[in-house]
């Protein structure tokens, strides 16, 4: 058996990820970054006596491999050969074309979106522009997202835009997997802000991170949010 879990939405795709391994009592895990073909079988097919199932997980596969590459190749056709006896479990941090999904036809695929108004409050994210911010702020709590995904989505967005703005654009993974039209929206809204007007917001946002997990916020992080949308 196959499952597939992806999408934009990582936090709930993650947690469903190790919601499936915690019911698992062995499970072998793999990172796709550093996974081999040799160490797959060996994995799987073990020099063991007995014939037994295998539950192995893999973080961050198909988002990361070249479709030109011969051991990426082998791997997936392993994986789609071995899934009747095993069980296959891939997250990725992303979400997969429909057509990259082709070689696994059985598999269960579970994706996991974010509702769209989230991506306008991030695309709409510029100095003098907070009534606007606040206002699309509240929509997306109203539409079900919550507030620490929020949080999550901005520390990710002006990490970007801060990475962009940087001398010889500093490269971080985030922007290995922008298609080109979204790196160049990207570059038009990271040159609305200066370069320490991003450091400032980036640190404030690592600060209230770090106050809400240690429970030392003054306020509610949404109140928190309100108050650091009205000062970008």
């Amino acid at each position: 058996m196959i499952t597939i879990i992806h999408g934009d939405n990582i936090t709930e795709s993650r947690n469903y990820f190790l919601e499936l391994k915690q019911k698992q009592k062995d499970i072998i895990l793999f990172e796709g970054k550093n996974i081999s073909f040799p160490d797959l079988i060996q994995n799987t097919e073990g020099s063991g006596l007995f014939n037994d199932s295998k539950n192995i997980f893999i973080e961050d596969f198909l988002s990361k491999i070249k479709k030109t590459d011969k051991e990426s190749k082998d791997i997936l056709n392993y994986i789609a050969k071995s899934s009747k006896g095993n069980n296959f479990v891939l997250w990725e941090s992303k979400e997969i074309l429909k057509r990259d999904l082709f070689t696994f036809k059985d598999a269960t695929v579970r994706i996991f979106k974010l509702p769209k108004n989230i991506f306008l409050f991030l695309d709409n994210l510029r100095p003098n522009n907070s009534k606007n911010l606040l206002r699309l702020f509240h929509e997306g709590l109203d539409s079900g997202i919550k507030e620490e995904m929020i949080l999550f989505m901005l520390q990710r967005q002006f990490r970007i835009l801060l990475a962009l703005s940087g001398p010889g654009e500093n490269q971080i993974e985030e922007l290995e997997r922008l298609a080109p039209w979204q790196l160049g929206k990207l570059e038009s809204q990271a040159r609305s802000f200066n370069i320490e007007n991003l450091k400032k917001n980036y640190k404030k946002l690592f600060e209230i991170e770090l106050r809400q997990k240690t429970g030392s916020l003054p306020l509610s992080l949404i109140q928190t949010i309100d108050f650091f949308l009205l000062d970008i």
